[in-house]
């Protein structure tokens, strides 16, 4: 089915998130004091950072003892070795290194910058790490919402990410729920009556993208927003199918 018009809504009045808040709630609270409700069908993103605030993601750099060989790559690179060793800690492997950028696989198979360690928005002397298993999370904000809102939505937990070959980062689903991630088109036929044999479109990274443009980079005030009018496909499939297995990828 077509979409003839999508909205994308920065949900205001988010505050500061702590270990063990209810990120379900206060989205439900935040929407009703903007004088709106949540609908059957909204997709709910949320930046990645205050579900690492909620779920304990956040280390203090003091309590991190770093190895010699973080040592080492710090001293290079002229970063703080205490950031290095957390990347190092969450990482599955190590795909490329250069000049103090690391570029390794995750727990989750993600392939990013710094295993997702971020300095930004963690506070001072502190840093975030990915949330541990970022569908469960999205599941569970998704249940909680339904729970309190009786409306069934999906969620979508995103972060930003670098890409092969092009400048700029732009917001990708590391998490999701409700929702078919990737939008198989194989099959169909363009308007030449040429059949597609490869067409598969990620449009969770698609929707996580468009909310960055109301949820911003500068400042996490709106880490969360609503896309309303998208057509999606209603799934379980998690956003883990998501990252190419290592043998079709073409750049590692």
């Amino acid at each position: 089915m077509r979409n003839r018009r999508v909205e994308i809504i920065a949900v205001e009045g988010i505050p500061e998130i702590e270990e063990a808040m209810d990120l379900g709630e206060i989205i439900v609270n935040a929407v009703r004091k903007m004088g709106l409700e949540l609908r059957d069908r909204d997709i709910i993103v949320v930046s990645h950072i205050i579900v690492s605030k909620a779920e304990g993601r956040i280390v203090n750099l003091s309590d991190i003892k770093p190895s010699e060989f973080a040592k080492n790559i710090a001293e290079e690179s002229d970063k703080d070795p205490r950031h290095i060793e957390l990347v190092l800690r969450e990482s599955k492997r190590i795909v490329r290194m250069r000049r103090g950028l690391i570029i390794s696989e995750t727990v989750n198979r993600l392939i990013c910058a710094n295993a997702g360690v971020d300095l930004s928005n963690a506070g001072t002397g502190r840093a975030a790490m990915l949330p541990l298993d970022p569908d469960d999370s999205a599941r569970k904000i998704r249940n909680r919402i339904k729970e309190l809102a009786n409306v069934d939505v999906a969620v979508i937990i995103s972060d930003t990410h670098g890409r092969p070959l092009r400048n700029g980062a732009v917001n990708i689903a590391i998490g999701c729920s409700g929702l078919e991630p990737l939008l198989d088109r194989r099959g169909e036929v363009d308007m030449y009556g040429r059949v597609l044999t490869s067409k598969v479109i990620c449009v969770a990274d698609e929707l996580a993208s468009a909310a960055e443009l109301v949820i911003g980079q500068a400042d996490e005030k709106t880490p969360v927003a609503i896309i309303r009018g998208y057509m999606y496909n209603p799934s379980e499939t998690p956003a883990k199918v998501i990252p190419r297995r290592e043998e079709d990828d073409l750049f590692l």
